[in-house]
């Protein structure tokens, strides 16, 4: 259950970077002592790790599990080129890194390019909640839905937040009805 909960913060505090970054990058480059926003989505990373390679095995693990952690990877050198960002005190310094790391592509692909975009990442956490798919329909579909957000092919305004709201609330209703189900059956038991 610890792994659970952990996953479940992660969620958290990946929304809550989400909620930072939508407020426009003058407001994340404005952020002291620290950048706030990239700090969340880190620990969030971070904290998803433990569940992710804790999922019961099954197809839906052995194919999701590998795309989450890739995905997690580049969400996590993504945050670290923004934490580079950050530190330059003008847009002229922003521009100059910007241009110089756009003509190396094995930085701008991965970090930038897949980082920022999330679709492996949110790929893996859709498969990785099929594992619960005949017992929890409802927070499946709502993890569905959010993957559907996260990819603009449900075009929303912040997206991001939106789309990461509807995820940490399919996973919670997932992790949470799983548990109580234990809970009410180990009760029962004599």
């Amino acid at each position: 259950m610890t792994h659970k909960i952990f996953f479940l913060i992660g969620l958290g505090f990946f929304l809550v970077g989400q909620i930072l970054l939508a407020q426009g990058n003058e407001f994340v480059y404005s952020q002291k002592p620290i950048d706030f926003a990239h700090w969340f989505l880190l620990v969030g990373s971070v904290f998803l790790i433990p569940q992710v390679v804790f999922f019961p095995k099954s197809i839906f693990s052995s194919i999701g599990i590998p795309i989450s952690l890739v995905g997690i990877a580049c969400i996590i050198g993504m945050c670290v080129l923004d934490f580079i960002w950050w530190s330059f005190p003008t847009e002229e310094a922003r521009m100059a890194f910007t241009n110089h790391i756009s003509q190396v592509p094995s930085i701008w692909k991965p970090f930038i390019s897949i980082g920022p975009s999330s679709k492996i990442f949110n790929l893996g956490l859709l498969i990785l909640s099929l594992n619960d798919f005949k017992k929890e329909k409802i927070g499946v579909a709502i993890i569905f839905i959010a993957t559907l957000i996260l990819w603009h092919i449900i075009p929303l305004p912040f997206r991001l937040v939106f789309g990461y709201s509807l995820t940490l609330i399919g996973y919670s209703i997932i992790f949470l009805r799983k548990s109580n189900k234990k809970i009410t059956h180990s009760t029962r038991s004599p």
